[in-house]
């Protein structure tokens, strides 16, 4: 059995938070027949959120995150840091 304490900081919590909504966002637009990567770089560059589909939530999802925040998350992956 573990008995040491494993501790998360919080800012791990919210990049696993960031991508978690990515993924569910880019299947969902997926799912619908959109460009996924089209829609969210739209959304991303303009703002407006008509880029992204009501469709599993995921308008709401997406709003509910930082853009700073989403783009920290796509450059970490794209660096690989």
């Amino acid at each position: 059995m573990l008995e040491d304490t494993m501790f998360f900081s919080s800012k791990d919590i919210e990049k696993a938070l960031v991508k978690d909504v990515l993924n569910e966002v880019y299947y969902a637009l997926k799912e619908k027949g959109y460009n996924p990567i089209n829609q969210i770089v739209g959304y991303l560059e303009t703002n407006d959120a008509s880029y992204i589909s009501s469709y599993k939530n995921s308008r709401n999802k997406i709003l509910g995150l930082e853009k700073a925040e989403i783009l920290a998350v796509i450059l970490e992956g794209y660096y690989n840091l």
